[in-house]
């Protein structure tokens, strides 16, 4: 860590530049990895993340991001702030140099920062070049300093407009709608859980979010670090002990610091973190962890006899089902995949993780023998499962269930072999299946139907699922394996269709599926082929006509009818004498509420539900996977009272519920 005595040193000769800023409004996605939604939230990261390197530095306490009301973003820190010296190179201020300059930040010369998790001057400048306005604001050296810039270039001087008795940085900006087409509006939901992960993994830093557009205000401040992370993740778990393993050493220059529990789910969740960018492909952190923690469990797992002479080491997999951790390593120098910093690439790293881990664990497990035995037997208990589902797998194989020979017998597939035009739909029910398959368009719609509620995986393992037949059906049809096998190459179809009733049976069957694709075949979500059906859930008749309107919500229905009496009004057809009935008055003779897709003929299935210049389909995407993981947690788990809690607490918001 830097020594807070040495703030006065952080200057001008600290700044070191590398190039220009020129090729960023031309590839936007070179540095922020996209212009969509994530890519306009890159820029609130990039700001967030200088604040995180003042904290690391220990200079910084407070990180705070404010939501505008004019639709701009505002991130303070109470830091040291940029320096406002001339810069000796480029012969302008330093803010400027950092703000116009691409690569001029404390990170390269080695001497503004020693850990560094933004990239502090490349961030900010790419904000800037991207941003139709930017206000700087530094407080420093008792004065306050500001410079405007449109577009990435400067407006105003960096001028004193002010005195102050604090320190900090106050980036203000507003993004370019020219690049960021899809949207300029920032989510609070998604800002909120950045803000939590920077708290959680930096010891005695305040975040806060601030929303002007809501008045709303959250701050967070966990004394317990990556500890108390462990517990935010197991909430709701059951833990096979509350004790939380921890180690925090620094090895050479590089600071490991890991914390792990075991629950009894089937799923690991492991976050890897260098400099506290989440690295959501892990790394050589995390596989100096994993050959660690495999090693040391079945080490100890011979020494005591768990593991008998002539039994086979338990596998990595085996090791960490049910394991939570976070590793996060700081080190002055990362070598990331990309500008977006998905992977750790320091090959000393592995060495550092290993060899902490390694003994650390080994001492943890020593002294607390009876977590050990509990750990090791449920391991013992994933490796008979993974036995049992590997016999399954291949006696499946054997027989060419899975090989592609051919189809599910209750499959009614499309002509088209080209899976870029070809959907299936996941259709509820026999009766629904039957209309589908005779409304459909078979060149290039599938059909399978599903019989009930299929098995929650998210408490069954993998012999059990392959034992399902409404589960190997949906394997077999999508043509990608699964777990090891799994391979999103093969899927058979671009799009795949959830079509369930509106009911709560529906809704229960589609959670069930979702719950299969995000635990099993997460890549079919990530790439957008999974969607949901909307079903029409009201039928307005025509008076004295075979013509129908369909509605997909209440809120949709009165619109058809407001908009329908407003017409008639209009038209001089004015509403029956003395009636109040709104369906008459606008000139229908029924209003049919749907409760199934059976209810509807093949004909008017295709219509309303299947039609691609009809229909409504919702991609399911995965914003926060943290987020989702917890959901499917508390809705498919075995925490009764979690799921309860969960359904009363929104219970309020449903409108129309069928009993």
């Amino acid at each position: 860590m830097a020594n807070k005595s040495n703030k006065s040193d952080y200057s001008a000769e600290q700044i070191t530049v590398l190039e220009g800023l020129e090729p960023v409004r031309k590839r936007p996605g070179m540095y922020i990895g996209g212009t969509g939604i994530e890519g306009l939230h890159h820029l609130v990261w990039e700001i967030i993340d200088n604040g995180i390197d003042e904290a690391l530095a220990g200079y910084a306490t407070d990180v705070s991001v404010t939501l505008l009301e004019d639709g701009g973003v505002s991130v303070v820190d109470n830091g040291r702030g940029i320096p406002t010296d001339i810069h000796p190179k480029t012969g302008k201020s330093t803010v400027e140099t950092v703000l116009t300059v691409l690569h001029a930040g404390g990170k390269f010369g080695g001497g503004g920062y020693k850990v560094s998790g933004g990239l502090h001057g490349v961030g900010v400048s790419v904000v800037n070049a991207l941003s139709l306005k930017l206000v700087a604001r530094i407080y420093r050296d008792g004065k306050v300093f500001e410079q405007t810039y449109e577009q990435g270039v400067p407006k105003t001087k960096l001028e004193v407009v002010g005195k102050t008795d604090r320190t900090g940085t106050e980036i203000t900006f507003y993004p370019d709608p020219s690049i960021f087409k899809e949207s300029t509006t920032f989510s609070y939901d998604t800002i909120i859980d950045r803000l939590r992960h920077a708290a959680y993994l930096t010891k005695g830093i305040r975040t806060t979010i601030i929303d002007e557009t809501k008045n709303r205000k959250y701050s967070f401040y966990f004394e317990g670090g990556i500890q108390s992370y462990v517990k935010h993740l197991d909430v709701g778990k059951d833990v096979i002990d509350e004790d939380i393993f921890y180690v925090d050493k620094t090895v050479e220059d590089v600071q490991v610091e890991i914390a792990l529990q075991y629950t009894d789910a089937f799923t690991e969740t492991i976050k890897t973190f260098a400099n506290n960018v989440l690295n959501p492909d892990g790394g050589t952190h995390l596989t100096g962890f994993r050959s660690a923690l495999t090693r040391v469990i079945n080490d100890y797992a011979r020494k005591q006899g768990l593991l008998k002479e002539k039994e086979e080491n338990l596998s990595g997999e085996d090791t960490r089902e049910g394991l939570t951790a976070i590793i996060l390593v700081k080190l002055p120098d990362p070598q990331f995949e990309g500008q977006t910093k998905n992977k750790l690439g320091n090959p000393e790293v592995r060495g550092y993780v290993e060899a902490v881990l390694g003994e650390y664990l080994n001492y943890y497990l020593e002294e607390h023998p009876s977590i050990a035995r509990k750990i090791i037997g449920k391991a013992l208990l994933a490796a008979r499962a993974r036995k049992a589902a590997r016999a399954a797998r291949e006696n499946i194989i054997r027989k060419g269930i899975l090989d592609g020979a051919s189809m599910p017998g209750k499959l009614a597939d499309c002509s088209n072999k080209d899976p870029k035009n070809s959907e299936l739909y996941l259709v509820e029910g026999d009766s629904a299946g039957g209309s589908a398959k005779s409304g459909r368009d078979s060149k290039s719609q599938a059909i399978l139907p599903l019989r009930g509620k299929v098995l929650n995986v998210e408490r069954a393992r993998l012999d059990k699922m392959l034992a399902n037949n409404e589960i190997l059906s949906l394997i077999k049809a999508l043509g990608v394996g699964i777990e090891e096998s799994f391979d999103v190459s093969g899927l058979r179809y671009d799009r795949v269709v959830i079509m369930t009733d509106a009911d709560v049976d529906g809704a229960h069957i589609s959670t069930l599926l979702m719950t299969f694709f995000f635990r099993f075949m997460k890549p079919i979500i990530d790439g957008g082929h999974l969607y949901l059906a909307k079903p029409p859930l009201y039928e307005l008749v025509r008076s004295g006509r075979k013509e129908s309107l369909y509605a997909y919500s209440d809120e949709e229905l009165n619109r058809l009818i407001d908009k329908e009496i407003q017409a008639r009004q209009k038209s001089g057809k004015l509403p029956q004498e003395g009636s109040e009935d709104r369906i008459k008055q606008a000139g229908f003779t029924e209003l049919k509420r749907y409760k199934g897709l059976g209810e509807m003929d093949a004909e008017q299935l295709f219509e309303t539900t299947m039609n691609p210049e009809k229909r409504v389909l919702i991609k399911v995407n995965i914003e926060d996977a943290e987020k989702a993981d917890a959901i499917f947690n508390k809705l498919m788990g075995t925490e009764v009272e979690l799921r309860k809690s969960f359904i009363q607490s929104r219970a309020k918001f449903v409108k129309d519920l069928d009993i």
